[in-house]
């Protein structure tokens, strides 16, 4: 029985000198065992190592172990452990079991139980107190010392609470992974193989108390054990001066061993110390040697260099972003290669941030043709296998929601082409379809065979899963018989291939992994939760448990690789170079992760307490230290250190204490910005796939016609190496044609427009807006006819046309109940109203308003705002002489008006098409009088300068037509246009600071309702439009001054001007139509004041407008469009149009 140390610092030999001394020592005594335990990432360096030092090529009783190969050779000697193991991913499914039964009696986490990860965050927890040997009572203990802190106390409260569950239930059935270490300790004493055995532990920076009492187990079992321990040249390593010390967690790792060798009465060996006479990894590089000696030292004492020529070992360079950074390491890699004789195994890459860090590595390492193994192992959530389950799953919780049922086709596994998944959900969208019962029935309503195919297939995929089940072992059965009968073990198979064929070996192995680590899941939940009754929201819940705690691995696929890791689980041997990225404040220190339930002030406060918790984030920065020092001493020869200024998302970064504290240590050692932009472009190219960025970069500034980074003859060349390699000569095509691309307008022709649009244009007036506001965007949709995927749910649009009919319909009610808009009784008018509106809402857009409840609560608020309106209506027509004539009026098929029909050509013409809301008439004895009112659910306002840029053409349209009417109707009287306004369909708030009277409200109400348009500006007409106003109307948009004329604020137009709007109109119309048809489909999108036809566009994906594109440009004033100053200038230029067409 004896504890042995071997001290010395990193690169002194250590693993070596214990690799000889072991192999002596076994070679002496061959029937004594020797267990060589080191990390589970050593194991199989460490036993090749031996193998090779070994005289004879092989060791017959040294074994090479990690803990937990260590327990399964115990436990298979002695027979304990005979429970099953309950990995991560079982702890988190009883977890989640468990925590649903105790629910109740934990009033902090409760809430947060469903939330995905939380799960994990226990679990975490739990494994935590174990790891440290806490009891349910000791947590207990912990939690009362926390009682001066309400939220803590409670939180571990909870934590006991569970704690207590979980090792309730798994008490007679499993143990932990935790658990079997505290097993190990006692089947220890039953084991031949350990008995007078020397057991080494080497590589381990520390030990958890749980460890700690194996160890001291087999401090009493074994001859001899050795554990090596990190510490530098000259450290006491029975001397503890406090936390912040280098070695402090070495020395600590000796304290407490010497402690447990004590209490056992186990004797100290002689010390081995290594490194007196020079470390034998440092002897080609005196920098690097100064470095281990210097590192986080004080007094600091600069490195001396007697070469100054030569290039130095340690450099630090900085990049502008991480991508950069990774860029510059990639091509820093393939020239120490190339130009000097290294391999990729002698290069390593080391990072605080290696999710950031590796994805990037993996991207530039396959342009740069660098063989790299990112150590890392990654979650599978997002996995499609993951997908399919989960969201099959959905469909039966959600009840067949839209959501649920294409997330599962789209997932690729579900046996749904790309084709028929956009078919069905076109439809679906377009009925609404949803609940288990409709799919189970034909579809119908405008159903093709093949739609009811479609939905057969995904129902009958369903019905395993359909079936009500009520344990745990019946909806593991259904899932399996559901991926068995989906063929995903098959279709996996299939993309692994594929993967591999693409050259994604890491992709590969992932899909190589997952059906078994799947169906690993599935036994552990039949095996821990077989007879437990419970939901299908409680099976969903303990599978999304479980596929979190899934990660999958992949080992190096060759020898000769670069490995790129984490800088606190990569362990790396025999490293010539090594390149530390990322060496920015937040990865170096890392950023407290919060510390989980538990957070980093809990920690903080439970230092006090006389129970060991895993370390605060204080303890942690010091730990982090000791990492840095063990990782930057791990190369012989160099030493790269590099930082981003700038993050990914575009955050300014700084560096890392540590690269101030190399700069002190390495005056020399500051390189400056070498990563990225510095060299000349040829310097950074290492090949041809590299070399395409810099190849399209210099294209672009050419194409622009500014100068780029590369001479004349430089960019040529590269141009015709591509050029002359098929391989990139397409892609080569590709970027000359994106570098000079630019936009010209090339029109259909008159034939192919005739072909498209035939002789006769059927527009509504809408339509030529729509020409105006973007040529293209008219041909699209109404020459290639293109729409957007019909969708059942209510738009803005509908509920305009939903207010257009009830209005009319209501207009008609009052007819046939012989009332007018004057006199109609206020309770009978709005049942005559609710009449209506319930009419229309059942047959409008196949019933749409009665789907859901939102949509029956819509109908109530449209009766709210249809109620104002009438009433708001009502009292407009009592205030001025004109009575309604007719709502909704079509003139689409009237033949006989000259406004409705343009001649174009002799062969071509416009048909408009349309239907006035609502025309108002007032007659005398020689005049009759025409209000023109379009009924609007937006806020639209009338503008007489769209009017000139052809984008409100609709109210002069109606006009004209109304005015010709009349005119037939009334030929012996003269027609007066007296007023084309907008009316909001709203029913506005009323703010006010005090107290209104009813009469009050109703003022205000029909000042907010106050139409907008264009008013004949005669007094004659304004009074017949609303007699009762003196200074502002709340009828028109009128007002008067003090002197009773009428100001700059009113709409208003005299006759003769009003004459030539119609006229321009019409004219703009007779413009339009012949563009239309002479093949006008430029992509001319026009912009208005704050108003920009591209904002709602529906084709702007399609046109890809980009202004940065020559040839691409808006139309606005001053730029193809006339700038208008004013009313009175846009009419001149009206004018002035008109008479040059005429």
């Amino acid at each position: 029985m004896a504890l042995q140390f071997y001290f010395g610092p990193s690169g002194s030999g250590k693993s070596k000198r214990l690799h000889q001394d072991v192999l002596h020592m076994a070679a002496k005594d061959p029937d004594c065992n020797f267990l060589f335990l080191v990390p589970d990432q050593f194991t199989m360096q460490t036993q090749m190592d031996l193998v090779k030092e070994s005289p004879g090529g092989g060791i017959m009783n040294i074994d090479v172990l990690s803990f937990g190969r260590l327990t399964h050779r115990i436990f298979e000697e002695t027979g304990y452990g005979r429970k099953p193991v309950l990995d991560d991913t079982g702890k988190s499914l009883v977890l989640r079991k468990v925590a649903s039964s105790v629910k109740e009696n934990l009033p902090v986490l409760s809430g947060n139980l469903n939330k995905i990860g939380y799960i994990h965050e226990i679990k975490s927890a739990i494994s935590e107190f174990k790891q440290y040997g806490l009891s349910v009572e000791r947590v207990g203990e912990l939690a009362e010392f926390s009682k001066s802190r309400g939220t803590l106390y409670y939180k571990l409260k909870d934590l006991k609470t569970l704690y207590q569950a979980f090792d309730a239930y798994v008490a007679e059935r499993f143990i932990t992974t935790e658990d079997t270490l505290a097993l190990l300790s006692r089947a220890v004493h039953e084991s031949k193989i350990m008995k007078n055995s020397v057991v080494i532990f080497d590589g381990f920076t520390g030990f958890t108390p749980i460890q700690y009492r194996l160890i001291a187990e087999l401090m009493e079992l074994s001859r001899m054990v050795i554990v090596s321990v990190t510490l530098g040249e000259g450290e006491n390593p029975y001397r503890i001066m406090g936390e912040q010390e280098l070695f402090y967690l070495s020395k600590k790792t000796v304290r407490d061993l010497q402690k447990w060798a004590q209490k056992r009465n186990v004797r100290q060996a002689e010390d081995v110390y290594l490194g007196k006479g020079g470390l034998p990894r440092f002897r080609e590089s005196r920098e690097l040697a100064h470095l281990e000696k210097q590192l986080f030292r004080y007094p600091l004492k600069p490195y001396e260099d007697s070469q100054k020529d030569s290039i130095p070992a340690i450099q630090i360079r900085e990049a502008m972003s991480p991508a950069g950074e990774v860029r510059g390491a990639c091509i820093l890699i393939k020239k120490l290669v190339l130009e000097q004789n290294y391999s990729y195994r002698d290069i390593a890459v080391v990072t605080g941030e290696l999710e950031t860090y590796g994805d990037f590595f993996e991207r530039e390492a396959a342009t740069y043709d660098i063989p790299v193994f990112i150590d890392r192992t990654r979650g599978i959530l997002l996995n499609p296998f993951l997908e399919y389950i989960r969201s099959a799953l959905r469909i039966v919780l959600q009840n067949f929601s839209y959501e649920s049922v294409f997330h599962y086709l789209r997932s690729g596994l579900a046996d749904f082409t790309m084709e028929e998944t956009d078919l069905l959900e076109n439809y679906i969208l377009a009925t609404g379809i949803k609940g288990r019962k409709k799919w189970g029935e034909l579809f119908t309503r405008n159903a093709t065979e093949q739609l009811n195919e479609l939905r057969e297939r995904l129902y009958g995929q369903m019905t395993p899963l359909l079936q009500k089940q009520e344990r745990a072992s019946d909806y593991v059965k259904a899932l399996y018989e559901f991926i068995v009968a989906g063929r995903i073990q098959e279709k996996l198979l299939a993309f692994e291939e594929k993967f591999r064929a693409d050259g994604e070996e890491e992709r590969a192995k992932e899909y190589a992994q997952i059906y078994r680590l799947v169906m690993e899941l599935l036994n552990q939940i039949e095996g821990l939760l077989r007879e437990e009754a419970m939901t299908l929201q409680e099976f969903a819940d303990i599978l999304d448990s479980g596929f979190a705690e899934i990660e999958v691995g992949t080992i190096p696929g060759g020898v000769d690789r670069v490995i790129v890791g984490d800088m606190e689980r990569t362990r790396l041997n025999q490293v010539k170079v090594l390149l530390f990225l990322g060496v920015n404040d937040g990865n170096i220190p890392r950023n407290a992760n919060k510390g989980g339930i538990i957070s980093d002030i809990d920690r903080e406060f439970l230092k006090d307490s006389d129970i060991e918790l895993a370390p605060t984030p204080r303890q942690q920065m010091f730990t982090q230290r000791l990492y840095l020092y063990m990782n930057m001493t791990k190369p012989s020869e160099r030493l790269y250190l590099s930082y981003a200024r700038i993050s990914s998302d575009g955050k300014t970064l700084r560096p890392s204490y540590l690269i101030d504290t190399v700069k002190d240590l390495f005056p020399c050692a500051y390189q400056g910005n070498l990563m990225e932009g510095k060299e000349s472009v040829t310097e950074r190219i290492m090949g041809k796939k590299d070399a395409l960025p810099y190849v399209a970069e210099e294209l672009r500034e050419r194409a622009q016609g500014r100068a780029g980074g590369m001479t004349d003859e430089e960019f040529f060349s590269l141009c015709r190496i591509y050029w002359e390699d098929s391989a990139f000569r397409g892609q080569m095509e590709k970027l000359l044609q994106a570098a000079y691309e630019h936009y010209e307008h090339k029109p259909l022709g008159a034939m192919i427009a005739r072909m498209v649009y035939g002789t006769v244009l059927e527009n509504s007036v809408s339509r030529l807006e729509r020409y105006a506001a973007c040529a293209y965007a008219h041909f699209l949709q109404y020459g290639l006819n293109l729409k957007e995927r019909e969708v059942f749910q209510l738009e803005n649009t509908d509920l305009g046309n939903i207010y257009h009919e009830v209005l009319e319909v209501f207009s008609h009610c009052l007819k046939e109940h012989g009332y007018t808009w004057l006199d109609f009784p206020k309770e009978e008018g709005e049942q005559l109203l609710r009449e209506a509106l319930e009419n229309c809402s059942m047959q409008y857009g196949e019933t749409i308003l009665y789907s859901s409840a939102r949509y029956q609560y819509m109908i109530e608020r449209m009766y709210r705002i249809l109620k104002r309106t009438i009433w708001a209506l009502k009292e407009q027509l009592k205030s001025g002489k004109f009575l309604p004539e007719a709502f909704e009026m079509s003139f689409s098929r009237v033949e006989n008006l000259d406004a409705v029909n343009i001649t174009l050509s002799e062969e071509e013409k416009i048909k408009l098409r349309g239907r006035i809301d609502r025309l108002d008439t007032c007659e005398d004895e020689d005049h009759v009088y025409v209000k023109v009112i379009d009924y609007k659910s937006g806020n639209k306002k009338f503008d007489l300068a769209a009017v000139y840029y052809g984008l409100q053409l609709q109210l002069i349209v109606y006009m004209n037509v109304a005015a010709e009417m009349m005119k037939k109707s009334h030929p012996d009287k003269e027609i007066v246009p007296a007023a084309l306004l907008y009316y909001h369909v709203n029913d506005p708030m009323i703010k006010s600071e005090e107290e209104l009277s009813p009469e009050q409200v109703n003022d205000q109400l029909l000042k907010e309702l106050r139409m907008n348009g264009l008013v004949n500006d005669s007094e004659e007409v304004i009074g017949l439009l609303d007699g009762s106003f003196a200074t502002k109307s709340s009828i028109i948009p009128v007002e008067r001054k003090s002197d009773g004329s009428l100001s700059a604020r009113s709409s208003v137009v005299n006759r003769q001007d009003y004459e030539v709007i119609s006229s321009y109109v019409n004219q703009k119309i007779h413009q339009f139509g012949t563009e239309i048809l002479q093949g006008n489909i430029e992509v001319n999108p026009c912009e208005q004041g704050n108003t920009e036809s591209c904002t709602y566009c529906t084709f702007r994906e399609i046109c890809a407008f980009d202004g940065k594109i020559p040839g691409f440009e808006k139309r606005k004033p001053g730029h193809g469009m006339d700038v208008l100053k004013d009313e009175q200038d846009i009419i001149e230029k009206m004018r002035k149009h008109s008479a040059m067409q005429n």
